[in-house]
């Protein structure tokens, strides 16, 4: 079963990895459309909210490439999706750094769960499962599609949520509260 298990994958892969890839680049729309607006954003807000929407695409990107490379052995491309998943429960953590230090949008429930709770989840589900992958590769293959999912699934309510609120709180006052 060694290596054979990730070519069954290669399919989901190519969907997920094209749309991870696709989203990516929609989500430079979304920033530029934050610096032509008339009350632009500071670096702390676009670390915050904008930087790690585009990292949880690129994350999947990279399951999606490590997933379809040549690999001899699972032990290798395990090594490889557990150091990405570590590199992006450390950034998550950051992360929540970059969200408490920028001041001019307080977080609500939502947030934590989309903008922290989540990607951790996501993120510590890969580097778990890429652990698990030589001794278990069946369903740890099923958790590390599930961890991808669910990071692009992150990126896509993110990029939404950010538009929305431009296009609610920079539309002028009167018109609520805005959820991110």
């Amino acid at each position: 079963m060694e290596t054979s298990a990730l070519a069954r994958w290669e399919s989901f892969y190519v969907i997920v990895g094209s749309s991870a890839a696709a989203l990516t680049g929609l989500q430079f729309v979304v920033i530029a459309l934050i610096a032509e607006s008339d009350r632009r954003r500071g670096s702390h807000e676009i670390a915050a909210f904008g930087t790690p929407t585009i990292l949880h695409f690129c994350a999947a990107l990279y399951v999606a490439a490590v997933i379809s490379a040549p690999w001899h052995t699972l032990s290798s491309a395990a090594t490889a999706l557990g150091a990405g998943g570590a590199a992006g429960l450390l950034y998550a953590l950051n992360v929540i750094r970059r969200a408490r230090r920028q001041t001019s949008y307080r977080l609500v429930a939502e947030d934590w769960i989309w903008y922290i709770s989540l990607p951790v989840v996501a993120y510590a589900m890969l580097f778990g499962a890429a652990i698990c992958l030589p001794r278990h590769a069946e369903p740890a293959l099923f958790v590390i599609g599930g961890a991808v999912l669910l990071l692009v699934y992150i990126g896509i309510h993110n990029a939404w949520d950010t538009v929305t609120y431009i296009a609610t709180d920079l539309t002028g006052p009167g018109t609520g509260e805005p959820s991110r």
